[in-house]
């Protein structure tokens, strides 16, 4: 895993443009708050917190993780809103999720940082602090490298395919698309999901596909207990 404690102590993050994810914009340009349901959401792999900022100032209580405490440190003397609030810690951590739940989650640049093989922990971990009929929304590279660059990752790469297979079991797609605003050299190559989490009683759906062969792992009903 890279050290992005490392990372910001050295101030090698050429990830932060200092500003909030033009597709965050780009999604509550188009659904607008409500999508959010009041909150509070979870933005894991927060940063310098400028999303977390951002739906706070919008009204909407925001909570950022990571997993840098220098990250989480720098975010916390940056924000004054009463509604953004930053924590240090692992969002994989299979503890961490305990007693917590969110009407919504906001991904930008945790997913597509993690390695791949652990994709399905994380899969998990949103499913675990998210109310029923909550919303798992986010931004995913499609194409995170050009032709010359370096393409070993971070940042990982994802297909729509991917991402639809990871997340069936547990919730129904209600849109994706392509953002019309992005950072510059970013055109084309992300793609914006929205997921709600299905209510428990549908999960019957989940348990017929499984027997079809369209999701390989068993209904993990643990993850709809109350937090």
């Amino acid at each position: 895993m890279k050290d992005w404690e490392a990372c910001y102590k050295n101030g090698e993050t050429p990830w932060d443009k200092g500003l909030p994810a033009p597709p965050l914009v780009d999604l509550i340009d188009r659904f607008g708050t409500a999508l959010f349901s009041g909150g509070p959401v979870l933005v894991p792999g927060c940063g310098l917190g400028h999303d977390v900022r951002l739906l706070a100032d919008l009204g909407i209580p925001a909570y950022g993780l990571d997993i840098s405490q220098t990250a989480v440190a720098v975010a916390s003397a940056l924000t004054q809103h009463p509604d953004a609030r930053f924590e240090h810690g692992d969002f994989l951590d299979p503890a961490w999720p305990q007693s917590r739940k969110f009407k919504a989650i906001w991904e930008h640049t945790c997913f597509c940082a993690i390695d791949p093989t652990l994709r399905g922990a994380y899969a998990r971990a949103v499913t675990a602090v998210l109310d029923p009929g909550g919303i798992f929304a986010g931004v995913f590279y499609l194409t995170p490298s050009v032709p010359g660059d370096d393409d070993a990752g971070p940042p990982f790469e994802a297909t729509v395919e991917e991402l639809d297979a990871l997340f069936f079991q547990w919730f129904d797609r209600i849109d994706g698309w392509v953002p019309e605003q992005c950072y510059p050299g970013r055109e084309g190559r992300e793609w914006i999901g929205i997921f709600r989490k299905l209510p428990v009683e549908m999960l019957d759906r989940s348990v017929a596909n499984l027997k079809k062969g369209k999701v390989s792992a068993p209904v993990d009903l643990s993850l709809y207990q109350e937090g």
